[in-house]
């Protein structure tokens, strides 16, 4: 898979772990389908944890499984949908065609499988922004994760500064800042917890 190889070469070769051949069927059975291919090789392949500090992404066999998750968040998102449609112009799981969950960021934004095809590696991703409408990604899991990465990877060295400081700070000041990664391109990497 090209775009496995491309995350790999960007986040550097899995962490060693124990293969998990079924792990997906009880996720799958109850989703009453399977996920996309490039989805399953990658945290087969990394397992639970998070993508530069910032993406967070569920093994069905991690410290967090993503079964529990999907259920919290179908269960959640629903709820919100039924008390308010017109603010999700999407149903969630288990509704036919309904998002399905897979992970999250720190920004505090929720991520989705859209099922709008029959085959899962054609399903577009649906990213739930708080407090704004819906973003469709219409590329697989992988090439989301790759334009993730390389968004937080080509930011200007001064990001996350707020423009109005920038001429308060010293130079010292700002590359304290960018060491402690809480300013500037984030180097791509992968967490597993």
């Amino acid at each position: 898979m090209a775009g496995l190889d491309d995350l790999v070469q960007l986040l550097g070769l899995p962490p060693a772990r124990e293969p998990f051949p079924d792990g997906w069927a009880e996720v799958e059975n109850y989703l009453g389908s399977a996920l996309p291919s490039d989805f399953k090789a990658f945290l087969d392949a990394y397992g639970t944890g998070a993508i530069c500090g910032e993406l967070v992404v569920f093994h069905p066999l991690g410290s967090s499984p993503l079964l529990d998750r999907m259920r919290k968040i179908h269960e959640s998102f629903g709820q919100s949908w039924r008390r308010d449609s017109d603010k999700y112009p999407f149903r969630f799981h288990p509704t036919s065609g309904g998002l399905i969950s897979w992970g999250y960021d720190y920004s505090g934004d929720e991520h989705f499988f859209w099922p709008c095809d029959p085959n899962p590696d054609r399903w577009k991703i649906v990213t739930n922004i708080n407090g704004a409408d819906p973003e469709v990604f219409g590329g697989p899991f992988t090439d989301f994760v790759l334009g993730f990465v390389k968004r937080l990877r080509d930011v200007d060295p001064h990001h996350g500064v707020d423009p109005d400081l920038l001429e308060f700070l010293e130079p010292e000041e700002l590359n304290e800042l960018a060491e402690r990664g809480e300013i500037g391109p984030v180097e791509p990497s992968f967490a597993p917890f």
